[in-house]
């Protein structure tokens, strides 16, 4: 048995270029991405509406042809051993596309049939109890909540015992419970060996469970690194001073920190950690004539760096892994 391969996802310079119909313009969805999943990983793939994730996802699962590069899923590329490559791949998408009428399973029966897996070698039950779904197996899906019917989706992608899973948006219109239940189910997966690939728009969920993070803008890579990497290219820190009474005008020796007012009482300083920013301020704090009841400071975070970097905000060394 050969061993597994230290990349669960290799994506090598891959472009993806289309005209659309009654156009003359061609359009670029991607530009010469490449990306290494490590095998085992929690990772991210992050960047606004249309900057090329679900065709890069589609070309992974071989539901959209490339137009150059090269894609390798566990060891398998995917334009000479597509069969090979796309079972070890599970994709969870976002779209709720489940037959209302069947049951999970019903369900589940059907997806391992069309991947020709034996009756004698299905889990449609182990499956069905790691998902938080075995008391509700021959209830209809249409009776499912949401959070249920997603759980369910995650399920149907694993009935074929991929390496790797793709979730596309998994927490769309859930509730904080069910949300939480489903990152549960989703790390035990993870510490039994199952690669996570991640897209979604609650960044404080990519910051929480992902190690490496890759950020797309216009089809271009323009973050790919480790979680702690990112967050340490912002330099600035929030500093948030609360007086013990509100004030009518910003203090004079102040005003060159250009603070923010958030409440009567509160002052906002964006602040610089090295070039002395910090210590600067708390000098000349106590000179304010403004009696100080509270101070608190704010790391940045990955929605602050995910803004700089996707609305041309420059950020200072681009760092990869």
């Amino acid at each position: 048995m050969s061993s597994p391969p230290a990349s669960a996802i290799v994506i090598d310079a891959v472009s993806k270029t289309y005209r659309p119909r009654d156009s003359q313009t061609v359009k670029v969805a991607l530009k010469s991405v490449s990306l290494d999943v490590p095998r085992g990983a929690m990772f991210a793939l992050l960047g606004p509406n249309g900057a090329g994730k679900s065709t890069l996802i589609n070309i992974m699962a071989g539901l959209v042809n490339k137009t150059s590069g090269k894609v390798v899923i566990w060891g398998h590329d995917i334009d000479t051993d597509a069969r090979q490559s796309r079972r070890a791949i599970g994709i969870v998408p976002q779209e709720l596309n489940l037959d209302p009428f069947f049951t999970p399973r019903e369900t589940l029966e059907v997806q391992a049939g069309y991947y020709g897996i034996p009756k004698a070698e299905r889990r449609t039950d182990e499956i069905l109890e790691t998902v938080g779904l075995a008391d509700k197996a021959r209830a209809h899906a249409r009776t499912l909540s949401g959070g249920m019917r997603r759980r369910l989706l995650i399920a149907k992608a694993m009935v074929h015992n991929p390496k790797i899973l793709v979730l596309d948006e998994p927490t769309a219109g859930v509730d904080v419970e069910l949300r939480q239940q489903l990152w549960e189910t989703v790390h035990e997966m993870n510490a039994l060996g199952t690669t996570i690939l991640l897209t979604t728009h609650y960044l404080e969920e990519a910051q929480e469970n992902c190690n490496t993070i890759a950020i797309l803008r216009h089809g271009e890579v323009v973050a790919y690194e480790s979680r702690e990497s990112l967050l340490s290219r912002l330099k600035d820190k929030l500093v948030v001073v609360r007086f013990a009474a509100p004030f009518a005008q910003v203090p004079v020796g102040l005003s060159p920190f250009l603070p923010e007012i958030t409440a009567p009482d509160t002052l906002a300083f964006r602040v610089n950690r090295e070039d002395g920013g910090i210590p600067a301020l708390l000098d000349a704090l106590p000179g304010c004539g403004l009696k100080i009841s509270d101070i608190a400071t704010v790391e940045p975070d990955l929605e602050e760096v995910f803004l700089r970097l996707t609305r041309d905000t420059p950020l200072p060394g681009r760092v990869t892994i």
